[in-house]
């Protein structure tokens, strides 16, 4: 299960400074490198809700100076918006740090688990949890964390169905996180920091086969677009 609007108070409905976060955190997640305009459409589906849903909220999120929306172009951040997105983002990837180092939650759990989380987290907590941890700069899934101050950058990646038989590299992240697609990589055994050769691709955009740490796998191109690599050679 992808992080979604599915947790509710007692009367059913969704606090508005949670549905507000997540709408940061996905907006965030959605963006490419160079920052441009997430369209609607996609922040929609990305959460599970009616596209008239998402033109709503962005419409209140863009009253509090949190986002800019531009009508047939996309969504894009404020400052502000980036500021509190990033702060969210922080939460999340300590809490799935904490889940998986402390509370021995498998890797492939710890998304769903951190989504909650992440609601119920003052900035303090947030700060002392980080010193608990010791300043981790990755989560378990290897994306980066934020520092305290909103900065981050990831680093320059490839999806491993872009490369070649015969590239190498190190599994970087999963991107986007997704349960189903964790649990997929989990059983697997590929996972962020093991080395990955390519072995072969099928022909007409068929699997792909990797050696990734001791043992050898075979992917499907969608799956593989989400495996980020760092190349070695």
């Amino acid at each position: 299960m992808r992080c979604s609007l599915l947790w509710r108070d007692e009367t059913g409905k969704m606090a508005e400074s949670e549905s507000t976060e997540m709408y940061l955190k996905t907006i965030l997640e959605l963006e490419d490198a160079d920052h441009e305009p997430v369209a609607i459409s996609r922040i929609a589906e990305r959460l599970g809700v009616s596209a008239v849903s998402a033109n709503e909220m962005i419409k209140r999120l863009a009253e509090r100076d949190l986002v800019l929306h531009t009508p047939y172009k996309g969504v894009e951040f404020t400052q502000l918006g980036r500021r509190r997105g990033l702060n969210v983002l922080r939460r999340h990837r300590l809490w799935e740090c904490f889940l998986v180092e402390h509370l021995d939650v498998a890797w492939e759990h710890s998304h769903d688990l951190a989504c909650q989380l992440e609601h119920a987290t003052a900035d303090e907590v947030t700060e002392r949890l980080a010193t608990f941890l010791g300043q981790p700069e990755t989560c378990p899934h290897g994306s980066v964390i934020p520092d305290a101050e909103g900065n981050y950058e990831e680093p320059p990646t490839v999806p491993l169905s872009e490369m070649e038989v015969g590239q190498k590299g190190i599994v970087r992240r999963i991107y986007r996180e997704e349960t189903p697609l964790l649990d997929y990589l989990a059983e697997r055994h590929v996972l962020p920091g093991l080395p990955v050769s390519v072995r072969d691709i099928a022909p007409y955009n068929g699997p792909l086969t990797a050696q990734v740490g001791d043992g050898e796998v075979v992917l499907g191109r969608e799956i593989a677009a989400r495996i980020l690599i760092i190349l070695t050679g």
